[in-house]
């Protein structure tokens, strides 16, 4: 199976784009740059070949519509599926023990959802430790190659991008 985990695009802030200043944090939509970033991102993965059997994101507004550009840019059949597994306050383990269920018969499946929480995540499947310095930057994409999915120590990081360098497969 493969991970692809992907951090949530360019968010507004309360009070910008017109929003309100008591915004929830929860509430806070995609920025007009980070839809613009974000697309040019999702047809770098087209061009990439990326394909998804399954979408996991956050239910933050933001990672969901990340997800959503993502699905509708690669013509996935698919809608993502909002996750509490994947909130900045997730469980990895109800996470890893949900991808199991939904792994089944998939072969890739694409994660988003936020920082600090992916990069331990990351961290946790690739080294047992949410300790290894991984910068996942918004709109970042890794891939964990994984043997047997479990707890800790059960994928390798065949790469991990920046949105710079995803945007540069773009032709």
């Amino acid at each position: 199976m493969n991970l692809f985990i992907l951090r949530h695009a360019l968010a507004s802030n309360p009070g910008e784009e017109g929003l309100p200043k008591d915004l929830p944090d929860a509430d806070r939509p995609l920025s007009h740059e980070g839809k613009m970033k974000l697309v040019r991102a999702a047809e770098a993965m087209r061009e990439l070949g990326l394909k998804f059997d399954a979408v996991l994101s956050s239910p933050l507004l933001r990672a969901r519509q990340t997800a959503q550009c993502v699905a509708k840019e690669l013509k996935l059949k698919q809608k993502p599926v909002p996750t509490a597994h994947l909130a900045p306050d997730g469980s990895p383990k109800l996470l890893i023990e949900q991808l199991i269920e939904t792994g089944v018969n998939s072969k890739n499946i694409l994660l988003v959802g936020h920082e600090p929480y992916l990069s331990q995540f990351i961290s946790l499947l690739i080294s047992g430790s949410t300790t290894t310095a991984i910068e996942l930057k918004k709109g970042g994409l890794a891939k964990l190659e994984v043997r047997h999915l479990g707890y800790a120590r059960c994928a390798s990081l065949a790469w991990l991008l920046t949105p710079k360098q995803l945007r540069q497969f773009r032709t």
